[in-house]
Order: structure tokens, then C-alpha cells, then sequence
């Protein structure tokens, strides 16, 4: 016998769900942590590649800008140059390494050849900076372009796709924002504190006591 349920009561019981599940959502987009875009009191470090500078200028200026806008102090900006992109990891672990610095923002342009050279730099730069950040703990920005062409790259310094340097100099300074915040807060053991049992020595101590009393008062 197949039972009928009434639509009303099944119409009801979905819209508790969604009131009960969005507010969920809503307690946990409110608990959510975020980075700021407030670059005050915080010091970062600018990798530059010198190849291709034609584009990397571009880039380290839209760079600088962003992290002046978001309140950076130029003394607090430090500007490192290196040879070519392949060059960059290396010298962004040497500086996240060091500890003075909240982050570090990583500038090149590679331009796609005629031969596999350009896949093997791509694939070390990347794999370096990002083991580097892992690695040490200081958040890098990723702004190398890898174009096929440079009117790609052109179109990603200031053209029509906008500026990468800008784009990483912000992501720099949330992530730095971000770290800070994570670093605040309580961990599980603070939260709550676990109390320490009794051991099996102290449990029979407490025994062979309690019998001693016993004896005496008799």
C-alpha cells in the first residue's frame, strides 16, 4: 500500500531545510576569515627580472603603485633585481628567508620560441616559487607572464588584460593580511584545555592510603 504524503506537509518541511541550511551558510560566511588590502605597517620585497625588461618595468611600476596605494611605505618596499626569470626563485626564497619581509612578489616575462627551452624555465619558476612559499611560509605572489607572444605579454602589462604586477602586488597584500589573521587565532589546544587524568601509580597511591587510614582508626 503505497502511503500519499500531503504536498503542504512536504512543502513545508523542504522550506525548514532551506532556512535551516542558509542559515548555516550565512554563520559561516560571517565566521569566514579574509585578507585585508591594507598594506600599512607590513614590509614586502619585488622581484624583477631584467629580461624582457621592455615588459617587467611595467609591471614592477604597476607593482609598486598597488602596494603604495594599499598603504605601504616606500621604506618598507624593497626592490631586488635578477638576471632572467629563472633566476627568481632562488633569490625570492633567499629574501622570504630571512623573516623581514610579509611577502614577496615575483615579476618576469618568458616568451614562448621555437625550441622546448621556454617549457622547461616555465615549469622550473613555477614549481620554484612555489615551493618556496610552501616551504618557508611567506606568502610570494605570482607575477611571471608566460606568453606565446609579445603582444600578449604588452596586453598583460597595462593593456587591454591589465596590469599582472598591480594584480600580484594585491594578492601580496592580502595574502600577508591573511597570514596575520590566521596566525591570531586561538588553537584547539587553548580553545579547550585538556585536563590531565589520573595515572594507574597515583590511583593505586590513593588506595593503599585510604587502607592505611582505615587500619589505624580501627
Amino acid at each position: 500500500m503505497r502511503i500519499l504524503k500531503s504536498p503542504r506537509r512536504h512543502a513545508a518541511t523542504e522550506k525548514t531545510r532551506n532556512v535551516g541550511k542558509s542559515k548555516a551558510e550565512s554563520d559561516l560566511q560571517d565566521n569566514a576569515l579574509t585578507g585585508k588590502l591594507s598594506a600599512a605597517g607590513k614590509r614586502f620585497a619585488i622581484v624583477v627580472s631584467r629580461f624582457n625588461a621592455f615588459i617587467t618595468e611595467r609591471l614592477f611600476q604597476s607593482a609598486y603603485d598597488g602596494l603604495v596605494r594599499s598603504g605601504a611605505k616606500e621604506k618598507d618596499i624593497q626592490l631586488v633585481r635578477v638576471p632572467g626569470a629563472f633566476e627568481i626563485p632562488s633569490a625570492a626564497r633567499t629574501l622570504a628567508e630571512t623573516g623581514k619581509y610579509d611577502a614577496i612578489i615575483c615579476l618576469g616575462c618568458l616568451l614562448r620560441g621555437d625550441t622546448a627551452h621556454y617549457d622547461v624555465i616555465v615549469n622550473e619558476v613555477t614549481r620554484g616559487i612555489g615551493q618556496s612559499a610552501q616551504e618557508t611560509g611567506v606568502p610570494h605572489a605570482f607575477g611571471v607572464l608566460t606568453c606565446d607572444t609579445l603582444e600578449q605579454a604588452i596586453d598583460r602589462a597595462g593593456l587591454k588584460m591589465g596590469n599582472k604586477g598591480f594584480e600580484a602586488a594585491l594578492a601580496a597584500v592580502e595574502m600577508a593580511s591573511l597570514k596575520q589573521a590566521i596566525s591570531r587565532q586561538p588553537s584547539a589546544i587553548r580553545k579547550k584545555a585538556i585536563s590531565p587524568q589520573p595515572s594507574a601509580i597515583s590511583k593505586t597511591h590513593r588506595k593503599k592510603s585510604a587502607t592505611r587510614k582505615h587500619r589505624r582508626s580501627r
